[in-house]
């Protein structure tokens, strides 16, 4: 069995984060495993309140994992500051950790930052040891220093961000035309998808990193990966039902049978 290690925040509403990525991992049939970045207190209409883990204790469970059940693959979420940032690069160096998959969250959908301004810095570091990032146009335009707003902006900002820190760059774009630009430092690759006329897209980027991750662990390559979890999260958008007032979550469990 593959095993998958998360390493992102809680949320408590269940539909993003650890818990999102958990279920995505699930759905692959394999074994997730976590070590817990922040607490979140949240729900469908936004993130109230934040508490960060400490870097050492982040590094702890990180160790913990290593030391015991080596990862085929790791997903990294959110990780609110700097020092998190370092202590997790630190542990990814230490244990010479392969198929990392790094989406970069720095706003939630609902506009609450989750990551301090001064930890932008840090991530660049964290960047270098991965092997894709998948930053969102808002993300994205943060990382390149200008405005991500269509296909064109979404390929120059995946090369200019790729020169800084020579990994491949997934620069989505779910909120702009329901594609996704992939760029390896060779050339570029589109991967489309249909908008879908639904609130219900909670979770929806940690859930396409952590099926990135998932699709590496089985040995598929970075664009066969990508292509595997743009389906993924096409369907599990598709099957989304509204649960809760605000942004509901997506379906993970889509080709599973319903009981009723």
């Amino acid at each position: 069995m593959k095993k998958i290690l998360t390493i992102a925040g809680s949320d408590s509403s269940g539909g993003a984060g650890v818990q999102a990525d958990i279920k995505t991992i699930t759905a692959h049939k394999m074994y997730a495993m976590s070590a817990i970045t922040a607490l979140t207190a949240q729900n469908t209409k936004g993130v109230s309140a934040v508490s960060a883990v400490s870097g050492e204790f982040v590094f702890a469970q990180i160790k913990a994992v290593f030391d015991d059940i080596v990862p085929d693959a790791l997903k990294i979420g959110m990780l609110f500051n700097a020092g998190i940032i370092e202590a997790v690069r630190k542990a990814l160096l230490e244990n010479n950790a392969k198929n990392v998959v790094c989406d970069t969250v720095m706003i939630a959908t609902s506009g609450a930052k989750l990551l301090e301004d001064d930890a932008i810095a840090a991530l660049w570091g964290l960047f270098e040891l991965s092997s894709v990032i998948t930053p969102n146009a808002a993300e994205a335009s943060v990382l390149s220093g200008f405005q991500v707003r269509d296909i064109a902006t979404q390929k120059d900002a995946a090369k200019a961000i790729y020169e800084r820190c020579g990994t491949a760059v997934l620069v989505k774009g779910g909120h702009l035309n329901a594609t996704d630009i992939l760029w390896d430092g060779q050339s570029f690759s589109e991967f489309k998808g249909e908008l879908i006329a639904t609130k219900n897209t909670h979770g929806t980027g940690c859930t396409l990193s952590a099926a990135i991750a998932c699709a590496l662990a089985a040995g598929l390559e970075l664009k066969s990966s990508v292509a595997h979890a743009k389906d993924f999260i096409s369907k599990a958008i598709g099957w989304s039902e509204q649960i809760g007032q605000g942004c509901g979550a997506i379906d993970h469990y889509f080709n599973i049978p319903k009981l009723i």
